[in-house]
């Protein structure tokens, strides 16, 4: 197996928090997740900023979909690798 790293797409920064916070609590994860915020081309009001949630998952333990199922209750996608 090979460590994998997950992209979670959020709409806001409020989302990404909350997402953050129950990402550890659902999938007892070893290590925080990343935040960043993902600017819009042309773009560099906050208001228009997508918030990316960085999982590392090494040994690449944790399933797509359920991520996939995740990132959507907060009105988010996760990136295919």
């Amino acid at each position: 197996m090979s460590d994998v790293r997950h992209v979670l797409v959020l709409p806001d920064r409020d989302a990404a928090d909350e997402a953050a916070q129950a990402l550890g609590e659902r999938f007892a994860l070893a290590e925080e997740p990343q935040l960043v915020r993902d600017a819009l081309v042309g773009e560099d009001d906050a208001e228009d900023a997508q918030w990316l949630v960085v999982v590392e998952d090494p040994g690449a333990r944790l399933d797509a979909a359920e991520l996939d199922a995740f990132a959507a209750e907060w009105e988010g996608w996760r990136e295919a690798p």
